[in-house]
């Protein structure tokens, strides 16, 4: 209640007066100042958007009655110019960023509270945004600003457009979309943060697959359509017929050869091609430009009949042929077997280039497959058809070693015409182990034919037949039984010494013939290059053999009658004791007997041997002449 006693007593008789005339009774001076226990406390916090009343302005700041006990204040910053001012009076809603305390705001000293209309309005604009677009739903607006993974975009209010979902394919600068208007799909809504995801590929992706349905019902294999080029690549293009993209192979293009598709095509150019196949299961289409143009192979079997020649250019040289054009749009295959009748040719471009013009023979056509075979030696005469005519048998003829092998050497008669001169074939009385022995690549030799094969391409060669055979009559003359005579030692073996005669002649010491005592390792009697004065067992012209004896040198006549004898009447008393078995051979071995015979055997079963591989040798020609060109060439 208010005193009014006390008001009396104040010596101010208008103060009393003023005060009457504002308060008719108690009850009106002590609602100022007495809480009123019927009224709803209001409540205030932090973060929350309420309305007041502008009842200051000045430049600094903005003075706002929220019907908080302290009024609000707002920075005069917030206020653009294009914005209306604020008058007092004005009724507007704020954002409430901080309440005094009881000691007031460290840095308001008046402990007003702070407060934001900018921040407000922004609340205030996202609740209405949000409340009108919900997940997956289509919005536009215009790319702002380009910002760390993506881009933001103005749809009312700022979103983000993450840099994988602008396009379909990423684009190579994602800032090219600055100031565009684009449509995009709501992916999320984070109203925490207030935020909101948005892809333009997404809508992309399904405004596509609607448009790829039905542009798939609509193709059909044989269709001409336009499409828009999208991306070149090595292999061909890619051509958007509306939804779809198509590929255009670089050999679907043109009739005619070319490197590159981008010589027929264009990026974002509109071309016309036909529906070459269509697989509607992966959705794959393939398109051709060629196809809607006449065939050039439609008449090829007429244009270039098998067997005629024509003259054409080279347009590619690989490493197994060369490619010749006839005529756009025709082209035939030089393989490298087909290049020359003698040369032996390890690239083409050993013999053409590309742009070269020659003359090829057709040798086939495969007008489906669209190849042609063609021929370079068949416009030139074959050397291998006078070859017959050429090199008759047993002509004497020079020729040039250029290659040597382990069986022989490779002798060049003429260019592409080569003989082989087999190591069997190179002297009569040598053994030869390899022809290096007697020849050199690139020297020059004389050789009698010995044989030619016109079907197979093959002539044999010899040296040792261009003289006599010494074992016919030379040999036996001058070496005869019991005749003592001196040799090298050039070899030992298990089973005897071979001692060299003369130039290439050799005979056999048989290791029962080295000492009148049992040897049991040649080694230990002789050494390779020992001379020996050895005695002539005996002389096989059949077989080409020379047995020798080294302890008979000194043997009288009357002693090789009594060796003779007694060799005699051993081989009779083995033919007594067969027995049972008839002729299959002695009851037991003496073991003498069959050593003797390895000995006699070893040089014809070596001999043998030799031929067997001569044989083999020559009959599969082919295949060394192959490794010998390879050798030559390394």
């Amino acid at each position: 209640m208010v005193n009014r006693n006390l008001i009396r007593n104040l010596e101010d008789d208008t103060i009393s007066q003023e005060l009457d005339s504002l308060f008719t009774s108690d009850d009106d001076l002590a609602s100022l100042y007495l809480p009123n226990p019927d009224a709803e406390e209001t409540k205030f916090q932090v973060n929350e958007i309420v309305k007041g009343k502008i009842v200051r302005v000045d430049s600094e700041a903005v003075i706002v009655d929220v019907g908080f006990k302290s009024e609000g204040t707002i920075t005069r910053a917030e206020w653009a110019e294009h914005d209306d001012p604020p008058n007092i009076g004005d009724e507007i809603e704020v954002l409430i960023e901080d309440l005094e305390d009881e000691l007031g705001q460290a840095d308001d000293p008046s402990g007003l509270i702070r407060l934001s209309k900018v921040k407000a309005d922004h609340i205030i604009h996202w609740r209405d945004v949000i409340s009108k677009v919900n997940e997956n739903d289509i919005v536009t607006g215009t790319c702002t600003r380009k910002i760390k993974g993506g881009l933001l975009v103005d749809i009312g209010v700022q979103v983000f457009l993450p840099a994988s979902q602008v396009d379909i394919r990423r684009p190579g600068d994602i800032g090219d979309y600055i100031g565009r208007v684009v449509q995009c799909e709501v992916l999320k809504i984070d109203e925490q943060r207030r935020n909101i995801v948005v892809s333009r590929r997404s809508l992309i992706e399904k405004e596509r697959q609607y448009a790829q349905q039905k542009l798939l019902d609509e193709l059909e294999v044989g269709q001409v359509r336009k499409g828009i080029v999208k991306n070149i690549a090595d292999f061909g293009a890619f051509v958007d017929l509306g939804g779809i993209d198509g590929l255009l192979h670089i050999t679907d293009m043109s009739h005619t050869r070319i490197n590159h598709p981008s010589e027929m095509v264009s990026m974002d150019s509109e071309i016309e091609v036909k529906v070459l196949n269509i697989d509607r299961e992966k959705v794959k289409i393939a398109l051709g430009m060629k196809q809607m143009l006449p065939n050039p192979w439609d008449n090829v079997e007429e244009k270039y009949p098998i067997g005629s020649v024509n003259n054409g250019e080279v347009v590619n040289v690989m490493n197994y042929g060369a490619f010749v054009k006839l005529e756009p749009g025709i082209e035939g295959l030089v393989h490298i077997s087909e290049m020359s009748w003698v040369r032996r040719v390890n690239h083409p471009n050993e013999l053409v280039k590309i742009g070269d013009e020659i003359d090829v023979a057709v040798l086939g056509i495969d007008k489906s497959g669209e190849q042609m075979s063609l021929g370079m030696k068949q416009t030139q005469d074959n050397p291998w058809d006078k070859v017959e005519a050429n090199y008759p048998a047993d002509k004497l003829v020079n020729g040039r070693v250029r290659n040597l092998t382990n069986y022989g050497a490779f002798i060049e008669l003429e260019e592409g015409i080569d003989g082989l001169l087999h190591v069997s074939d190179m002297s009569w009385t040598r053994k030869i182990s390899h022809p290096n022995e007697m020849l050199e690549k690139g020297q020059e030799v004389e050789c009698k034919i010995l044989a030619v094969d016109i079907e197979r391409r093959r002539i044999a060669l010899g040296m040792k037949q261009m003289n006599d055979d010494p074992w016919a009559n030379d040999i036996p003359s001058r070496y005869q039984p019991g005749q003592v005579i001196k040799g090298n030692v050039t070899k030992i073996t298990n089973f005897g010494v071979f001692v060299g005669l003369e130039d290439g002649l050799e005979g056999l010491l048989h290791i029962s013939e080295l000492s009148e005592d049992k040897v049991e390792n040649a080694e230990d009697v002789v050494k390779v290059g020992d001379e020996l004065e050895v005695k002539i067992l005996r002389v096989d012209t059949e077989e080409r053999k020379i047995g020798l004896s080294r302890r008979r040198v000194d043997w009288t006549d009357e002693q090789e009658a009594a060796d003779e004898k007694a060799q005699t009447e051993t081989k009779q008393s083995s033919a007594d004791l067969k027995g049972g078995l008839g002729e299959s051979g002695p009851l037991i071995s003496t073991g003498e007997e069959d050593d003797a015979a390895s000995a006699e055997d070893a040089p014809v079963e070596e001999a043998v041997a030799e031929e067997a591989v001569a044989e083999e040798a020559v009959a599969e020609e082919a295949v060394a002449e192959e490794d010998a060109e390879k050798t030559d060439d390394e």
